[in-house]
Formats: C-alpha cells, structure tokens, sequence
C-alpha cells in the first residue's frame, strides 16, 4: 500500500514525500570513501558466505559493548539487509502450517514472510492507551503455547515507536522457554531511542538471552548508519543455528560484496561519532513535528520513543489509503497509509498515517504540518 501512493508521485517535486522509512541525508563520507577505497584495490570477488571474518569479530564486539554480554563471532551472519536477514530467518524455522504469532502494526513483511513459508500466522494489536501504545501481555502470553513455532516483535516499533521494557521482554523470554518457542526479535531501531539516557540503546533480547536460547536477532546497518542502500544487515543467533544459515545464504544470495562490508566496518569503526549525532537530530525532528501535529484539530498523534516514525490517527477520515491518495493529490503530501501496517483482515488501522520525520532539513517537516493544516481547513 505504501508503493500504491508512492509510486503515484515518485516524480511529483511538488510533493513532500515522508512516506519511505529512511532518511533523506546520504551516508556520511568516511563510510562511502571506505567502499570506494575497496573497489579501487579491486575488491570485487566472492566472499564467505557468512561475511567477512573481520565485520563478524568487530560486529561481535559491537553487540557485546552495547549489550553488556559476551556475544562472539560465531553467532554473526551478515546479510543483504534487514529483510534479507528476516526472510532467511523464515526459512530456517518455518514449515507450511507453523503456527506464528505477530505483534501489530508493524512493518508488512513481517506478517508477509511467514506466510510466504506457509506458516499460519495470528496477529495480536498494540493498543494506544492514555497517550501511549501498549501491549497486552495477558493476551499475548495466552496466545503463544506449546503449539506455537515463533514470536515475531519489533521494538522499538515502525510505525508506533512503541518499545518493549525490560520487564516485558524478560516476561516474553521466560515465557518462551517454558514453551520452546522461537523469539525473532527486528530490533533495527535499537540504537533510535529517546527514552534513555544519551547513547543509550533500547531495551534487548540479547540482554537477557543466553547464547542456546531460541532467539534470533535482526539488525541493519540502514537506520543507525544511514545507509538503507547499502542493503547490509545482521543476524545474532545461537551457534548451533549458524551452519544452516551459511548455507541458507548460499542458495539466495551467495554472500555479499566485498566493499558493502568494508563500508560495514568503517560505520563500526566510527560508530560512537556518527550514530549519537543520528540519534540527536532524529530527536530534534519529533520534537518539532509532534507538537505541529498535536496542535491540529482532529489529529491524535502519540509521542514515539523509539525509531523515526509519528503514527498518527485522523478518525474522521476512516479510508487510510484513499486518505493518503488524497493528501498527495489535493496538499502535496506524501505519507504512508496505516492499514499498510496491520492485518488486511482487520480494520484497527484505517484513519491512520505514518509520518517519518528523518529529514536533514526542519522547514520541510514545518512546510508538511502547514499543508496538513490548510487541507484541513485551517
């Protein structure tokens, strides 16, 4: 549904498009001058499948500084991207007719990839309460039993911003052992968090897992390091999962390219410069859209504490689609339906719009809360 609107106006200049989840600023030069360095010494050959072993030793390293664990390079797979390394979770645990439950709303294609496996899969909703989304965990641990294969969470959340604690995670995890089920846990936005203190990353799974439990983490490079081109992400798995991953990314991608991975570790190398500053401009764009929006009649917007999103709900205009169509159309626009981000059974999300407010330049999140105002009527 995203692409339905978006593709509409791609070449529209007059449109102000905040509908992909990405920001508008290129990737910093350190990280583009060291793939350029590699192809220049003509890195351009084959690599292991599993990625190079210096990017698994310096992201093992990462990991275990940001999550106060010891989590070695045996857990490490490289991928092309988050979702690749989503998918190849999908095919590694999945079999047609696993039962798969999914916290929504969230990114489509972590309901979608299950299900390409065959999987079925159950949605249950985050639920805005009193200004702020939240999970019902009653709900959730009555729906995930000894029948159940997996658990898919994304925190902090795209669209909501939505983050589990810490408490709740150790619930989950508890939980899930009890019941042997698989934990995958999308957590691309770990380092997005506003609700800790500075540097601070959100709350992990992998702070509280041990090395065999059923859990398999999704990272990338895209958010943090602003390089959603690059299609260079993560997974963290136990070490017995490794081998089959190896051979798993033989048969869809071989491996990735050389000088993506050296660009991987220049980002690492510099990590503490560039994504603190990430983090604190992100900050400062929700802290001057949220109150543009809020200040809006008709317009319900909750603070998000995570990721780069404001989810916020029109309810008069009930069609979220046909409501994001029109705003390209008649304000110029560009925004993500919310029923894009839940069921298509359900209709929890109709008469809400996704909003990313990853933009280098403020005026152009004023210009956008300005034309919302005048299609409104104000």
């Amino acid at each position: 549904m995203i692409r339905v609107v978006a593709n509409a106006a791609l070449d529209q200049s007059d449109v102000l498009k905040f509908w992909f989840g990405e920001s508008d600023e290129p990737t910093p030069a350190v990280i583009r001058d060291a793939a350029s360095a590699s192809l220049a010494a003509g890195e351009t050959f084959y690599s292991h499948n599993l990625g190079l072993a210096t990017l698994r030793e310096a992201l093992a390293d990462y990991c275990s500084a940001l999550h106060g664990q010891a989590i070695g390079p045996e857990r490490m797979a490289l991928t092309a991207g988050g979702v690749n390394g989503l998918m190849l979770t999908a095919q590694a645990l999945l079999d047609p007719g696993d039962s798969v439950v999914v916290v929504t709303p969230v990114w489509p294609n972590l309901v979608a990839q299950p299900r390409v496996m065959g999987a079925h899969v159950r949605t249950l909703s985050l639920r805005p309460h009193q200004g702020r989304w939240s999970l019902d965990m009653d709900e959730l641990l009555a729906a995930l039993g000894p029948q159940t294969r997996a658990l898919v969470l994304n925190s902090p959340n795209n669209p909501t911003g939505w983050t589990l604690s810490r408490g709740e995670q150790a619930q989950i995890l508890a939980h899930c052992r009890r019941h042997g089920i698989w934990i995958v846990a999308d957590e691309v936005y770990e380092r997005l968090y506003f609700a800790g203190a500075p540097g601070e990353c959100a709350p992990s799974f992998l702070d509280l897992a041990a090395p065999d439990d059923r859990l398999v983490v999704v990272n990338s490079f895209s958010k943090s390091f602003l390089m959603t081109g690059w299609r260079l992400g993560w997974l963290t798995v136990p070490p017995a999962m490794t081998p089959a991953l190896a051979k798993l990314i033989e048969f869809n991608t071989s491996c990735l390219p050389v000088f993506v991975q050296r660009a991987g570790l220049a980002a690492l190398a510099h990590a503490e410069q560039i994504t603190p500053a990430v983090v604190d401009h992100l900050r400062l764009c929700r802290d001057t859209l949220l109150p543009l929006l809020q200040a809006l009649p008709g317009v319900q917007v909750a603070p998000a504490p995570g990721a780069m999103y404001a989810f916020l709900c029109m309810p008069q205009y009930p069609d979220s689609l046909g409501l994001a169509q029109r705003l390209v159309r008649e304000a110029g626009l560009g925004l993500a339906p919310g029923h894009a981000f839940h069921d298509s059974s359900q209709d929890e999300m109709q008469g809400w719009l996704r909003w990313c407010f990853a933009s280098a330049d403020l005026q152009r999140l004023r210009q956008g809360a300005d034309r919302l105002a005048g299609w409104i009527g104000l």
